[in-house]
């Protein structure tokens, strides 16, 4: 049984950008986030919620120029924080998957943390108007989820297995998705003895 909590917090300042975050994986969907940006907040704070992890976020950028330096930031500062708060990662399941809905929409999100960031994301070709996502588009989170994975580094394939009408509700099932996925991961197997990886590391 998991008795500490795996926890991180990663700051990111750079000319164009402020990040914090503040990140328990052995959470409770507990979430306190203010990107600037209210239609990411909007999808980490669901993030937070269905992958049962903790998460603060405080994001200052240079959002009078666009949305590119923040988004970008808070994924990178994400996923090092998830690899500080893993630290060695043993006994963990290490892979992960989950199909989400979201009305009409439905996505696969697969996970595995193997120490080599690779992102499918073919996904992001799809072009759906974006007036309800404040102009978030596939696109963008394309952007946040590439730097999250390189700064994990994990594996991750999207599947757009409907693509519906509606661009939040495609963004938002894979949003909730990647975070059912990567709880499904990063939790403890007890039958799994040190890293789970014949290499000895991961």
């Amino acid at each position: 049984m998991q008795k500490k909590k795996r926890k991180a917090k990663k700051r990111r300042t750079t000319s164009e950008t402020d990040i914090m975050v503040n990140l328990t994986i052995d959470g409770k969907g507990d979430s306190k986030i203010k990107t600037g940006i209210p239609f990411l907040d909007h999808m980490l704070t669901l993030f937070a919620k269905h992958g049962l992890f903790d998460l603060e976020i405080k994001a200052k950028g240079d959002l009078e120029v666009d949305m590119h330096h923040t988004n970008e930031d808070i994924g990178i500062a994400l996923g090092k924080a998830f690899e500080k708060a893993l630290g060695k990662k043993e006994g963990i399941r290490r892979f992960g998957e989950k199909t989400v809905p979201m009305d009409e929409a439905l996505v696969r999100v697969v996970v595995d943390i193997s120490g080599r960031p690779f992102l499918n994301s073919s996904w992001a070709d799809i072009d759906l108007e974006t007036k309800d996502t404040e102009c978030y588009t596939m696109q963008s989170a394309r952007h946040f989820f590439q730097s999250m994975v390189n700064n994990f580094p994990i594996t991750m394939n999207i599947s757009v297995l409907s693509v519906g009408f509606d661009l939040h509700h495609l963004i938002e099932a894979t949003f909730k998705a990647t975070a059912k996925a990567l709880d499904e991961a990063t939790q403890i197997d007890p039958r799994v003895k040190g890293v789970p990886s014949t290499k000895g590391r991961l």
